[in-house]
């Protein structure tokens, strides 16, 4: 039997514009696309590499409680940055998010779909018990 395939979308133009969905949820698992500093309700992103983090984790959690999950449920994640000495500036922000969880994590020096974006983060969650019981 198949697992279930849902689709979620936050709304960002770009998903329309490339074809994609914000997150896929298949049976348990929970795939977030690369999630980037921007604020999608209004469009901007800040010149800060932390607060796009921040913007980032937060663009993630929104995008897993639509999935019925959490970030408690991440079991791996990706960094994507085109500098990577900017990482370091972003610790206090994934660890305030994702210290408590510790997923697996690879950071890639990447150039990203804008000059502006200077972070962009992945995630792939698992629906436990506890989460699938909030839905």
């Amino acid at each position: 039997m198949a697992a279930e395939r849902r689709l979620i979308s936050s709304g960002s133009g770009f998903e329309a514009q490339i074809g994609y969905s914000r997150a896929v949820v298949s049976g348990d698992m929970v795939f977030v696309s690369g999630c980037t500093g921007y604020d999608y309700k209004t469009g901007t992103i800040s010149d800060d590499v932390a607060e796009q983090a921040e913007q980032c984790m937060r663009n993630i959690a929104a995008a897993l409680a639509e999935a019925g999950a959490d970030m408690a449920d991440v079991v791996r994640v990706r960094y994507i940055l085109p500098d990577r000495r900017d990482f370091e500036k972003t610790w206090p922000v994934l660890r305030k998010w994702l210290g408590h969880v510790r997923p697996a994590a690879t950071m890639v020096q990447a150039g990203l779909m804008e000059e502006v974006m200077k972070i962009e983060i992945e995630v792939t969650a698992r629906k436990t018990a506890a989460s699938e019981s909030k839905e």
